[in-house]
């Protein structure tokens, strides 16, 4: 039903039994052959029955169904129950009929109905054949409700070992930060951003939502090779040194190798995403950048956002070798190229949203 779990689905009791019929007479007869056994519930026409349908069909377990009635005849409710719902999927219907023709039979086996039983009836035969289908579609039902639940535990212990990962990315990356000087926030807004830029610009176009899940994650991982560079460099309040920029700049090829060495992370979806950005976050438009002077569109697009989220966390916060300059002096910094040419178009999106990226920073 709708709102519930499968865990509420899975105990709730189909064990009633709706009778369709015009006639009061032959509700009567029909409840009397199934009342010990069943809850039962009655409906006069079509229209009656498909409403119960909507609204109780977890708990009923079969329909014994009339042909000819008012308002709605019972071939006509097949016919939109076959084409509009699942219902015929896991509830029995049996058309019980006076009018049992070899017409009305083959259009009632054609619309999905499990056996077209003749009037007048014989309680102890239709009870036999009503009860050994209730008894089939009840397992079924059950065994796909198992099966529902099994498959929703797995997805649950997914996305707890997701989770478990994501949560040791983010450790190793805040690890790194807080060694250079930095709080674990940088890496979150780097992964932010790029979340934001993706899911709310044109740079976004022809991701899933699952693939901008994935390069946010691996945003998250653009500077894990700086664990190989030495306090000295990273902590140097000053300017590096040329020997020492240098070195600084092995940090993406250092990030790249250590993440091919996690045997775990080069199995996930993220990796390629992760590996190229940790390598190519520092390659610039032009083919200035470093460490393989990519230039154009050879830089993917979701390391491009990364390049220039990171350059903008880096200009409005402190660092040990400068203070945070202004949102404003920052983006004229970018838009001036003082920082390494971007992509036009990057630059156009990015503008465009700069000012609701304001609102990661706690100022």
């Amino acid at each position: 039903m709708d709102g519930q779990t499968i865990e509420e689905q899975s105990r709730v009791t189909a064990d009633t039994i709706l009778i369709v019929d015009d006639s009061e007479i032959n509700r009567v007869i029909l409840a009397e052959i199934f009342k010990d056994t069943y809850q039962i519930a009655e409906a006069e026409n079509g229209k009656e029955c498909l409403e119960v349908l909507l609204s109780r069909k977890d708990h009923i377990c079969a329909v014994l169904l009339d042909v000819m009635m008012p308002v709605m005849d019972g071939v006509e409710l097949l016919r939109i129950l076959k084409s509009g719902t699942d219902i015929l999927d896991t509830i029995p219907v049996f058309l019980i009929t006076a009018e049992a023709g070899e017409q009305v039979v083959k259009e009632g086996y054609g619309l999905g109905v499990m056996d077209v039983i003749a009037k007048p009836v014989v309680p102890y035969v239709v009870k036999r054949r009503v009860d050994s289908v209730i008894e089939l579609f009840l397992s079924r039902r059950k065994l796909s409700r198992v099966a529902e639940v099994q498959k929703q535990e797995l997805i649950n212990k997914e996305l707890e070992i997701m989770d478990l990962n994501k949560g040791m990315i983010e450790a190793l990356s805040t690890a790194i930060e807080f060694r250079s000087g930095e709080s674990g926030e940088h890496v979150q807004r780097i992964s932010g951003i790029t979340e934001y830029l993706l899911a709310n610009t044109f740079l976004g176009e022809g991701l899933t939502r699952e693939d901008i899940r994935l390069i946010s994650m691996a945003a998250i991982m653009h500077d894990v090779g700086k664990i190989a560079i030495s306090d000295t460099i990273l902590n140097k309040p000053g300017r590096l040194t040329q020997e020492e920029f240098e070195i600084m700049k092995t940090h993406t090829l250092q990030g790249a190798e250590l993440l091919e060495r996690i045997p775990q992370l080069r199995r996930h979806e993220v990796f390629h995403y992760a590996y190229d950005i940790a390598r190519h976050h520092h390659e610039r438009w032009n083919g200035k950048g470093y460490p393989d002077g990519l230039k154009g569109d050879e830089i993917p697009v979701w390391v491009q956002i990364v390049s220039i989220a990171d350059v903008y966390d880096a200009l409005v916060s402190k660092r040990v070798y400068k203070d945070a300059f202004s949102f404003d002096e920052a983006r004229k910094m970018i838009e001036e190229g003082q920082c390494g040419v971007f992509n036009p178009r990057l630059l156009e999106a990015f503008f465009g949203a700069e000012k609701e990226l304001r609102k990661l920073y706690n100022r």
